[in-house]
């Protein structure tokens, strides 16, 4: 991957990483509930769903890439434009803290039953695919070796994840009601969203 490429991948996947949604709200909860070092059993089986999806995509998207290169070109300028949709309704506040369903009770969960969690919870999540199935493909270029691309990608998206998963469980109570508070979710929105247009267009026409 060039320097720009990364340039523009690292701050988009940080925000959408940071921004909460099920599985960061998740890792929260359990921080709260079971404490930090437990919840690394909950980010274990996350990430391996996450890294899982990112290969599949990208596997997938580099050979639709390298074998219909117009059909590639169609795919990454509906992929840019579900991007920029994202990001008018992150920009609208629609994409609000997924708090329900995980202000249960975990004390008493196996960790073998925190890595299911979590990877149920990851690969069960449809929003996640389909922003990886528009975001990851168009930033693997034919002309360079896959395989190293794919690995860089994958790295510093589950790197990134792991950050945000740890942030998310130690910060527990007050960053829940930091992020619960006044507009601060509303601004992470839109803050997100900006990003989230921009890549859109720089997809959809590059």
């Amino acid at each position: 991957m060039t320097l720009a490429v990364l340039t523009v991948f690292i701050p988009t996947f940080i925000f959408v990483s940071a921004t909460p949604g099920m599985c960061m709200t998740l890792s929260m909860t359990l921080g709260m509930t079971i404490g930090v070092r437990r919840t690394l059993w909950m980010m274990a089986g996350e990430l391996l769903a996450v890294g899982g999806i990112a290969l599949l995509v990208l596997v997938g998207g580099a050979a639709v890439m390298l074998q219909y290169p117009a059909v590639f070109t169609t795919f990454k300028m509906v992929g840019g434009a579900y991007l920029f949709w994202i990001g008018v309704q992150l920009w609208q506040s629609r994409g609000k803290m997924a708090l329900q369903g995980f202000d249960v009770d975990h004390s008493h969960i196996s960790p073998s039953e925190l890595a299911t969690q979590g990877f149920v919870t990851a690969i069960a999540n449809p929003k996640g695919w389909a922003f990886f199935i528009s975001l990851l493909p168009p930033f693997v270029h034919p002309e360079q070796a896959l395989a190293p691309q794919i690995a860089v990608i994958v790295s510093l998206i589950l790197l990134i994840e792991f950050i945000f998963l740890v942030i998310y469980a130690s910060g527990g109570r007050t960053l829940r009601h930091f992020l619960e508070k006044g507009d601060n979710v509303k601004i992470m929105n839109r803050i997100a969203g900006t990003l989230m247009t921009g890549v859109g267009i720089w997809l959809a026409l590059g």
